[in-house]
């Protein structure tokens, strides 16, 4: 490839063409296409190397730590779980066109999280713009941001996104005033965007948390407004277990 045309194709942004130089002139031999059948082959190339590329990155930049996929959720054993309901919601995408909250409740190792997960993904493999932050985490950051004054700035970043979801709510004990960032943050959210939780605690405990009776009730009208809920405090834990004793048997 002539070195001037490389250059004017990198300052257009396009990478496809001269990645595959060689290979698209070759084709073009061999099959003679017309003109515009040549032009939108090109385009169209583009297109699709773009495209993937921006999917990528909003996968990279979601904070995403573990890329768990609804392909390989073990529905056979959680037979509780109502798969063709889960599927439905899935398939749709109406947790994002009708800004749903989705909340999924149970024990640990039920895979909640996991599940969360994939409608995380799902989401972002469509277009939306997402992230993955534990409870913990975000009632810490939210302690920092107050501290330094910058509160207004990480709350207008989690609201922006078309889809946020937050593990293990409930795992750490918030004071009053994280408590208070957290309900503005999803009082923002609410009926944007959605937002999806998952949990150990139903409903009725998670005024335990927030220590106050007043703002959790107001959390919860909101929340409820328009939410799936996947209760999954039957299912059983289905994570991996490798368990090594390093005692002698006891006779």
């Amino acid at each position: 490839m002539d070195e001037t045309i490389k250059k004017e194709l990198q300052f257009l942004g396009l990478r496809t063409i001269p990645e595959n130089w060689d290979a698209v002139l070759s084709e073009a031999k061999r099959k003679q296409p017309s003109y515009h059948r040549f032009l939108t082959n090109i385009i169209e190339k583009e297109y699709t190397d773009k495209k993937e590329r921006a999917r990528l990155a909003r996968i990279k930049k979601a904070n995403i730590p573990e890329l768990l996929v609804m392909e390989t959720f073990p529905f056979s054993r959680q037979p509780r779980l109502k798969k063709k309901l889960v599927m439905e919601l899935y398939d749709s995408l109406r947790f994002i066109t009708k800004s749903q909250e989705l909340v999924f409740i149970g024990p640990t190792g039920c895979g909640k999280t996991g599940l969360a997960t994939a409608f995380l993904i799902h989401a972002i493999n469509q277009g939306s713009k997402g992230y993955f932050i534990e409870f913990g985490k975000l009632i810490h950051q939210l302690f920092q941001a107050r501290a330094d004054h910058t509160e207004y700035k990480l709350l207008k970043r989690l609201q922006s996104y078309e889809i946020l979801l937050i593990d293990e709510l409930g795992y750490n004990i918030a004071d009053k005033e994280q408590a208070g960032s957290f309900f503005e943050l999803i009082k923002a959210r609410n009926r944007k965007h959605t937002t999806i939780i998952t949990t150990q605690l139903g409903f009725e405990e998670w005024g335990t948390f927030l220590q106050d009776k007043h703002l959790t009730a107001a959390l919860l009208d909101r929340i409820t407004v328009n939410c799936t809920v996947f209760n999954m405090k039957e299912c059983i834990s289905i994570r991996a277990k490798n368990i090594v004793y390093a005692t002698k048997t006891q006779k």
